[in-house]
C-alpha cells in the first residue's frame, strides 16, 4: 500500500498581502517559514521515496524547509511545471478585496473556485487540471503503483486539480474544495483505489 501526501506551500508574502499570486514568483513570508516545523511533524515517520513541485519559489522553498525539519537528505525531487498555480491573468498582483470591490463576490468566488470559468487573461481549473492530472497519471501515480510513498509539494489549483481527479469530485462540487497555507492530505493507494485519512 502506498501512501500519497498532497502539501500546498506555506504561506508567502503576497498570501499574507492578500494578492492574487499565480505564476509570480513570491516567496514566502516569515510567518510561513516559521509554521514549517509544525507542518513538518505531521510527516514525521511517513517514509518518503520521492517529492514533485513545481519551479515557483514558494513550492521549492517549503520542499526545503519540510526536509530541513525532518533532517533528511538526498530525497529524489522532480520539478514541473505541470505543478504551478493556475494563471491568474489580469487580477495577478491585485488586492483580493479590492477586485471583490470592484467586480462582486461572487464573480470573484467563480474566477478563483470554479472548474469552468477563468479569470481576465488567466486559466481556469479546468485548464489547470489538462496539465497537472496527465503529469500526475503518467508519473507520480506509477510511482505509487511501484509502491513508492510520494510527497507532492504544490499551490492550491495545481493540488485541487489532484484532489478532483483523486476523490472523483464533480465539476459542480470542486468549487466548495479548498486547502489553506500549509494544508497536508494524505491517501492510501492499493494500485486502483485511494483512501484518504485525515492527519492530526
Amino acid at each position: 500500500m502506498a501512501k500519497l501526501f498532497l502539501l500546498r506551500h506555506l504561506k508567502s508574502q503576497w498570501n499574507l498581502e492578500n494578492r492574487f499570486t499565480g505564476w509570480t514568483d513570491v516567496s514566502l513570508c516569515e510567518e510561513g517559514v516559521e509554521s514549517a516545523k509544525k507542518i513538518a511533524e505531521k510527516l514525521v515517520g511517513a517514509r518518503i521515496n520521492k517529492i514533485y513541485t513545481s519551479p515557483l519559489i514558494r513550492n521549492k522553498e517549503t520542499v526545503s524547509l519540510i526536509l530541513k525539519n525532518l533532517g533528511i537528505k538526498g530525497l529524489p525531487i522532480v520539478v514541473d511545471k505541470s505543478l504551478d498555480e493556475r494563471n491568474y491573468g489580469e487580477l495577478q498582483g491585485l488586492n483580493k478585496e479590492k477586485v471583490k470591490a470592484k467586480y462582486g463576490e461572487g464573480q470573484v468566488r467563480l474566477w478563483r473556485r470554479s472548474f469552468n470559468v477563468a479569470p481576465p487573461g488567466g486559466e481556469s481549473l479546468k485548464d489547470v487540471y489538462k496539465r497537472a492530472v496527465p503529469f500526475y497519471q503518467k508519473y507520480i501515480e506509477k510511482d505509487l503503483k511501484d509502491r513508492k510513498n510520494v510527497l507532492v509539494v504544490a499551490s492550491h489549483n495545481s493540488l485541487r486539480a489532484i484532489v478532483k481527479y483523486v476523490e472523483n469530485v464533480s465539476d459542480e462540487k470542486i468549487i466548495d474544495v479548498e486547502l489553506p497555507f500549509g494544508a497536508l492530505v494524505k491517501y492510501d493507494f492499493d494500485g486502483k483505489r485511494y483512501t484518504k485519512f485525515a492527519l492530526k
